[in-house]
């Protein structure tokens, strides 16, 4: 029973993002953030961006939960430097579409498929 505890904490303490998915107009969106993000609210000047968990927390997946995800979206919303790392990593996006509050940074990816 003791190592069936120690791997689900295990298991429990590697979810290292937060995450939300839903359906927008048939495609997947989904918002992630790093997980010690969630309830802080960032300011600048009279900007304010609060960090929710209503907002980012449906629940808390993985590294390789996070990949498929960012891979499979057609919309992302995404806040930390794990969660835009892991978007970096994966060629999503650029250094230079990333915006910081506070020096938290926040990125938006819009994935466009079809012949316009």
């Amino acid at each position: 029973m003791h190592v069936e505890q120690d791997h689900q904490l295990g298991r429990c303490m590697s979810k290292e993002y937060a995450v939300r998915k839903m359906l927008y107009k048939g495609s997947l969106m989904v918002n992630i953030c790093d997980k010690e993000l969630l309830d802080r609210t960032l300011r600048e000047g009279d900007l304010e961006v609060k960090i929710s968990k209503d907002y980012f927390c449906e629940e808390l997946v993985d590294d390789e939960q996070v990949t498929m995800l960012l891979k499979d979206c057609s919309i992302a919303n995404l806040v930390g430097e794990k969660t835009i790392g892991k978007a970096l990593m994966l060629k999503l996006a650029s250094e230079l579409s990333i915006r910081r509050i506070e020096g938290v940074p926040f990125l938006m990816i819009f994935k466009f498929s079809g012949g316009y």
